[in-house]
């Protein structure tokens, strides 16, 4: 029996306070993948520029949606060369 893999993600978030925007880098830590960092972003609405939390989320959802896509997209390649054409994989 084999030994499980295992992908670690940890998630860097960023805020720039001039423009309430809040930002997610989602890293995975040693695993062999083309592109080192996916991302997302968020805007806090003006009723929620103290809440960090609210941007930081979004951000983060919309980062782990970037490598979830992204993933996809790298994993069809081989597919599509095995197939002899262009493969989409959907979520």
């Amino acid at each position: 029996m084999t030994a499980p893999t295992t992908w670690t993600m940890t998630l860097v978030f960023t805020d720039d306070e001039d423009e309430d925007k809040s930002r997610a880098d989602a890293l995975l830590g040693d695993a062999p993948f083309t592109r080192p960092a996916w991302w997302g972003r968020a805007r806090r609405g003006p009723r929620h520029s103290d809440v960090l939390c609210v941007g930081e989320a979004i951000a983060a959802a919309r980062a782990r949606s970037d490598l979830s896509q992204r993933r996809l997209d790298e994993a069809a390649r081989p597919i599509g060369m095995w197939e002899g054409h262009p493969v989409r994989l959907h979520r």
